[in-house]
């Protein structure tokens, strides 16, 4: 195995400002993707969805909660399975508490094509509480690209054959209708898990007075960012 080398405590503080300047840079390069990435268009969705969760029927509106945005993580677990991928509950076990997501009006869930009766025993064997739902009838995941069944455009990454993969989606809501805003797969959920990391991929951000495009922080009519930030048990639902 190789170590970094061994070097004075004032080589190694020269070495730290100079990677640092690089690390600023590539933090203001995301904070401008991030917002090309809320200036993306959206969708609407007209296709009605309905899933089988921990209170039976819901459809898609259902699973917002109330709330203005959604965020959707594509678990892979096929029907045929008897137990989720490793991969994914690695991802799902990275979530922190849903309140500091909730208090900026976007609501999580996971999705897979697994029937729901073997969804509930592995979701209570990993210990999760999250909102989990299946889609064993509908085409949610082939509509969102999270399935893809043998002869699909893509299917087995070329291989004609059917397979999961993995990928988070995002959601808006006006009212009644809902807007498909972004999706992202695979390598594109490196990184991600914490609360922030999951705002950036939405239409509405971390709604900081800060981010571009302007006049989204105050979306929810509460205070912005940082102003809104509690204990996990002090937040208002």
């Amino acid at each position: 195995m190789t170590l970094p080398r061994i070097v004075s405590r004032e080589q190694w503080q020269a070495a730290r400002e100079e990677l640092l300047v690089r690390e600023k840079a590539a933090t203001r390069a995301r904070d401008a993707l991030n917002a090309d990435r809320r200036r993306l268009p959206m969708v609407e969705i007209d296709k009605e969805y309905v899933f089988e969760g921990g209170d039976g029927k819901a459809t898609l509106l259902d699973l917002f909660e109330g709330r203005q945005q959604l965020v959707v993580y594509h678990f892979m677990f096929a029907p045929e399975w008897d137990a989720g991928c490793r991969s994914c509950s690695a991802f799902v076990d990275q979530i922190g508490h849903l309140a500091h997501l909730r208090a900026r009006g976007t609501e999580f869930a996971v999705i897979s094509r697994a029937p729901y009766t073997k969804i509930l025993p592995f979701k209570a064997r990993m210990g999760w509480t999250l909102p989990w739902y299946s889609s064993y009838d509908n085409d949610f995941n082939h509509d969102f690209q999270a399935s893809f069944e043998a002869g699909d455009e893509g299917a087995g990454g070329g291989g004609g054959e059917s397979y999961e993969r993995p990928g988070v989606s995002c959601f808006l809501r006006e009212r009644e209708r809902i807007f498909h805003t972004y999706s992202t797969y695979e390598r594109g959920l490196d990184g991600l898990g914490s609360t922030t990391s999951l705002l950036d991929l939405t239409a509405l951000g971390r709604q900081e007075e800060w981010e571009k495009p302007e006049g989204r922080a105050s979306a929810l009519g509460a205070p912005a960012g940082s102003e809104r930030i509690r204990y996990h048990d002090e937040y208002e639902d």
